[in-house]
């Protein structure tokens, strides 16, 4: 709650997200987080990079580990690349690279019908992203958000115009 305001109805009001800021008296939200941010090293090269997984970088992929209280979030990579196998024609995994060094891994489907839309009539298959994870050590220095913008770019060449991100539920 925000000076008495609950989290979903002050993004209701304001349109923006509201996790991360402190409560003025009157409920007023300001745009500011609290505490320090966190900022990682800059990336070591002008763009990252998305690889496709071969037999020369898989185990770059499987000891990708991300940061002990992420964990129970996210599936490990070898869980993501063994899913990948048994869907080829749906799972689209890539290795982050910086330079030499991979640094995250991402996953993402096209064109999959949802369970969640079975009873809407002529509901379009979705595409976007599904899994996502940067080492522990590499994380806030983009990675993620080249990773994620790298996605909706791929989802844009296949003609699509959505990009749909699912996640495993915690707190």
């Amino acid at each position: 709650m925000w000076d008495g305001v609950p989290r979903a109805e002050a993004e209701r009001r304001t349109g923006r997200w509201c996790a991360g800021v402190l409560p003025r008296a009157g409920g007023e939200i300001p745009w500011r987080r609290h505490g320090p941010v966190r900022l990682g090293s800059p990336m070591t090269t002008a763009r990252p990079r998305l690889e496709m997984i071969t037999a020369d970088n898989v185990l770059d992929a499987c000891r990708l580990e991300v940061a002990p209280e992420q964990r129970r979030f996210v599936s490990p990579v070898a869980q993501s690349l063994a899913e990948a196998y048994v869907h080829p024609d749906l799972a689209w995994p890539r290795l982050i690279c910086d330079g030499d060094r991979a640094v995250g891994f991402v996953m993402a489907y096209f064109d999959l019908p949802f369970d969640f839309d079975a009873g809407v009539p002529d509901a379009p298959p979705r595409s976007g992203l599904w899994r996502l994870a940067v080492a522990a050590g590499e994380q806030g220095r983009g990675y993620g958000r080249f990773a994620v913008g790298a996605v909706n770019e791929e989802i844009r060449r296949r003609g699509g115009t959505v990009s749909t991100v699912t996640w495993k539920p915690g707190e």
